[in-house]
């Protein structure tokens, strides 16, 4: 696929860095932070509550909107309000309605009302789905090619730090304060994290849609969701491009899934998993984010996908120790360390690639698609069935499918990275 990043208006190139890695952490943190919550803490809580590993899996099926949310990601690229900016007025209502639903999300009790708790989850994922939709496509069009490792970076730093706050302090929140109190305190954060979007101008979009009306304007506009929805599928190695983001995310997402609930049957405490797995596996996911973002440059594309996913399949391999029960915390520390920071550096270098074959005009769609198929991989495919894997064969089985799965993937990266796709000079010649 040839990627159509083009030339940025004059606004946009007026605008410093630091600012727009400031506005692009604010806006992921924010997004992520209800998320990891519920899908970091919530398995832990449950599983203290006595929920069984099916349960905890299946609660991955929650994410349904990410896997489906290039559907409605059309509709984000074609309206928008021209007055406040087109995807900043996005993400600005979605996060306004992701503070109610939270609100109501605090009133269960989280061990009696699963069922309820899960349609609130649900609800909330959609939103932050959508406004994942319109930061990605703002991301697109804000960064210029020689920013976008970094940007990347900053982008995987940010879900890391939403991982930080939402999966490891508000662990260790929801512990003191109970469920109703943890709750409250991501809904402060979610609106906080707001404030960098307000001193943004989003440069307006050419004018591009017909404003025809009646029977033909429908008929067109239709026409229009169908062609921008199917286009990017009709490139050229598209197809196979979507099949290694599927692979290159499920082996370390299916062995993250399950070593939460190891942890647990290893006999941590609800402080002790926050500790290691939100905040000091969290933090080196900054670091490995970072790290990449600087790293993608120098090393190119498909050398960074190669490296880091064979550092992924590492540290997935790591993860047998405590499956075999090896419960000495410096080990368990490096393990699970070692699990996220690698994940990080092969996530910031997929998503760097990712927003490479994204087109300008249809940003929010190309990058949704491609997003959507990488949540796919990493909470609704083989990762949602993981539970099931480790109820039949053991934890060690689960690590061991992930191992092959990771180094598969990181084959694969030798055939889906083109020289067509370092047309913007970072691809070692």
């Amino acid at each position: 696929m040839t990627p159509a990043i083009q030339p940025r208006s004059q606004a946009q190139q007026k605008l410093s860095p630091a600012f727009k890695f400031v506005l692009l952490g604010s806006l992921y943190t924010s997004q992520f932070l209800p998320s990891a919550f519920f899908f970091q803490a919530l398995p832990i809580f449950l599983r203290q509550q006595g929920a069984s590993l099916q349960v905890i899996g299946l609660l991955g099926l929650l994410t349904l909107p990410w896997m489906l949310k290039f559907l409605w990601a059309p509709l984000v690229d074609r309206y928008g309000s021209r007055r406040w900016g087109h995807y900043k007025s996005w993400i600005v209502v979605t996060q306004l309605l992701l503070a109610p639903i939270l609100i109501s999300c605090a009133s269960m009790d989280a061990a009696d009302n699963t069922l309820r708790l899960f349609q609130g989850v649900f609800v909330v994922v959609t939103l932050a789905a959508t406004q994942d939709i319109a930061t990605d496509a703002l991301a697109v069009r804000l960064l210029a090619p020689h920013e976008l490792g970094w940007g990347n970076g900053i982008q995987s730093a940010g879900r890391a730090m939403g991982g930080i706050l939402g999966g490891g302090v508000m662990l260790l929140v929801l512990n003191q304060l109970g469920w109703q109190g943890s709750v409250w305190i991501l809904v402060a954060g979610v609106l906080l994290a707001l404030v960098p979007l307000f001193f943004y101008r989003e440069p307006g979009r050419r004018a591009d849609r017909d404003e025809e009306t009646g029977s033909d304007g429908v008929a067109r506009e239709i026409a229009n969701y169908a062609e921008t929805l199917l286009s990017f599928v009709r490139q050229s190695g598209a197809l196979l491009w979507l099949f290694f983001i599927l692979l290159y995310v499920t082996g370390s997402s299916m062995a993250a899934t399950m070593f939460r609930p190891l942890l647990v049957d290893l006999g941590l405490s609800m402080a002790d998993i926050g500790w290691m797995t939100g905040i000091v596996g969290s933090g080196a996911a900054i670091v490995g984010s970072l790290l990449a973002g600087g790293l993608i440059h120098p090393l190119g594309y498909k050398r960074s996908l190669i490296v880091f996913g064979i550092l992924q399949a590492i540290a997935v391999i790591a993860l047998i120790l405590p499956a075999m029960g090896v419960r000495d915390p410096v080990v368990l520390y490096g393990v699970s360390t070692g699990e996220v920071f690698a994940r990080s550096l092969a996530n910031t270098a997929l998503f760097t690639v990712m927003m490479v074959k994204s087109r300008r005009e249809t940003a929010g769609s190309d990058y949704t698609l491609q997003s959507s198929v990488f949540i796919i991989g990493h909470h609704v495919g083989v990762p949602a069935l993981s539970g099931f894997i480790a109820t039949a064969m053991g934890y060690t089985s689960v690590f061991l499918i992930g191992l092959v799965i990771c180094l598969v993937s990181a084959w694969l990266a030798t055939q889906v990275v083109s020289r067509s796709d370092s047309k913007h000079g970072i691809e070692p010649s």
